[in-house]
């Protein structure tokens, strides 16, 4: 292989790992395998509209760990954190 060759299989191989970089890093920012996780976000913290309709809005949750506020958490990690993948009534009384 000459130095031409050998540098462009280099640049194609650089940019496929760095494909596969962008692709890990968006996985572990979430990316498409969130969930929403309902009683572990505090006051102001929340990601979206609560479930019973009292806001439309991300961060206007008036309590910590509300059952009808939501965060998105990586897929498979909600119940680790003590939270819901459902609404439910009331504040979680698994967080401290």
């Amino acid at each position: 292989m000459n130095r031409t060759s050998l540098s462009l299989a280099a640049a194609i191989i650089g940019a496929a790992a760095f494909a596969t970089a962008a692709q890990a890093a968006d996985k572990a920012k979430g990316g498409a395998t969130n969930e929403h996780c309902y009683g572990i976000a505090k006051a102001g913290e929340n990601n979206c509209a609560a479930a019973n309709g009292r806001h439309s809005c991300a961060g206007e949750a008036k309590v910590n760990y509300s059952g009808q506020e939501f965060k998105e958490v990586a897929k498979g990690t909600c119940e680790q954190m003590n939270g819901s993948l459902k609404p439910f009534e009331g504040t979680n009384t698994k967080i401290k």
